[in-house]
């Protein structure tokens, strides 16, 4: 059981097992061929208007966490399927943000293992 996160830009691997893209708009420039996810949860990303707020100001990464996982509350159907896959094998979380440190992706994780229990992560 295991939460990979993955940029949307990066080759799919034969190991991230379940691909999941959890943004609301597709990736620029990405086919779904070369993306190649077993799903897309545009409804557990974060709204348009705490992204557009955010917009991957630093600064801001603490309050948009606090609002995101707020927003999280309301999804509890798509976060059980998630935390389901993981139960069953490696799920990788799928984002197109350039910043690689401050992004959804990592917002959701966190908040699955703290919220949801612990899960074992993955390099």
């Amino acid at each position: 059981m295991s939460i990979r996160i993955k940029r949307a830009y990066d080759k799919p691997a034969a190991d991230d097992g379940y691909r999941v893209l959890i943004d609301r708009l597709w990736p620029r420039g990405v086919s779904i061929a070369d993306l190649k996810v077993d799903s897309w949860l545009k409804q557990i990303a974060p709204s348009d208007e705490l992204r557009k707020w955010f917009g991957h100001d630093e600064s801001k990464w603490d309050e948009f966490k606090r609002r995101y996982w707020a927003e999280l509350k309301s999804h509890t159907e798509e976060l059980q399927e998630l935390v389901q896959r993981t139960e069953a094998g490696r799920v990788t979380l799928v984002y197109a943000a350039r910043d690689t440190m401050h992004n959804n992706a990592l917002a959701l994780k966190e908040y699955l293992e703290t919220q949801w229990g612990t899960l074992p992560s993955s390099p």
